[in-house]
């Protein structure tokens, strides 16, 4: 077995994150042919098969995902020693990768991220919106260094390493004849109301599609959507009511523009904000620091 060539497995990292080869292909502006030949000379040289080709593209088969890990692992080490490096010298240089539920932002802007700034000048940051389900494979893939998402599934590659109880409220116009109500409501008594539901990839959604199976009944939905503005709007607007923890909706709660009502269900009542990043990932020194500064002020504002 030859020495694994890292201009060769990032071709097949590529590849595999984009889905098929023209894609990677575009995204490094070079030959499909190009990255197919490095890919070939990178199984030969491995002496086993690392993508299995299909009809929508290219995925990793178990050797490709061997391959793949110790990629990430070695791009992690890199960032976290030049991280480091630069910390010795009184740098606070560096970029941080954040993933996030949109239900976040508010909460995030308003308060951590814009202590954080003027205290780093020097870091930099990004931020990508994004469902449950797409903030656990960004992370698990490390294209984010920390992730914030309501309710993920269990994840054998995922660390959290903040949990926070928030319950899934009914959300309503002040003006909605439920908006009165002074007891928990029944899943079953807001069977018939016009309800706007986020798509299927969001922990909001997956919980409500738990409740439902365990109650045995189901909501027909008037609107779906992948934006949390949008759910917002549909009950501002007296379109109907939607699903959204408490902590969503805070200011338009302030400003008397939504009422969130508790539930009667257990499984609802369930949902938690978690805070994660990839099990064994080694962070960079500006996103350690990132992760620590948010770990103390979700644990302030319990």
């Amino acid at each position: 077995m030859k020495e694994i060539k890292e201009k060769r497995v990032a071709y097949l990292y590529e590849a595999i994150s984009a889905g098929t080869i023209r894609a990677a292909a575009d995204k490094l502006n070079v030959a499909p042919s190009a990255i197919s030949r490095h890919i070939a000379l990178l199984e030969e040289e491995l002496s086993c098969q690392l993508i299995e080709r299909h009809r929508k593209g290219v995925s990793a088969t178990q050797a490709g995902e061997i391959v793949l890990r110790y990629y990430r692992e070695t791009k992690s080490s890199e960032e976290s020693c030049i991280g480091q490096l630069l910390a010795l010298q009184g740098l606070q240089l560096g970029h941080i990768k954040l993933v996030i539920g949109e239900g976040f932002v508010n909460d995030l802007m308003n308060g951590p991220l814009s202590e954080f700034t003027k205290q780093h000048p020097k870091l930099t940051l990004s931020i990508n919106l994004a469902s449950s389900n797409e903030v656990i494979r960004q992370i698990e893939t490390d294209e984010a260094h920390i992730g914030l998402l309501f309710h993920p599934a269990n994840h054998p590659n995922i660390r959290s390493h903040f949990i926070s109880q928030q319950p899934i409220c009914a959300v309503v116009n002040p003006e909605h004849p439920l908006a009165k109500s002074h007891s928990p409501l029944l899943l079953k008594d807001l069977i018939d109301y016009p309800l706007a539901l986020s798509e299927s990839s969001f922990g909001v959604r997956q919980l409500l599609a738990l409740a439902e199976f365990k109650q045995r009944l189901r909501f027909n939905s008037t609107l779906t959507t992948n934006s949390i503005a949008v759910l917002k709007q549909f009950v501002r607007t007296d379109m109907g009511i939607t699903f959204l923890p408490e902590f969503v909706i805070t200011s338009e709660i302030k400003d008397r523009q939504l009422v969130a009502l508790p539930l009667a269900d257990e499984v609802l009542n369930a949902g938690e904000a978690h805070m994660v990043t990839r099990l064994g990932r080694q962070l960079p020194q500006g996103a350690q620091q990132l992760l620590q500064h948010l770990n103390q002020w979700m644990r302030a504002f319990q």
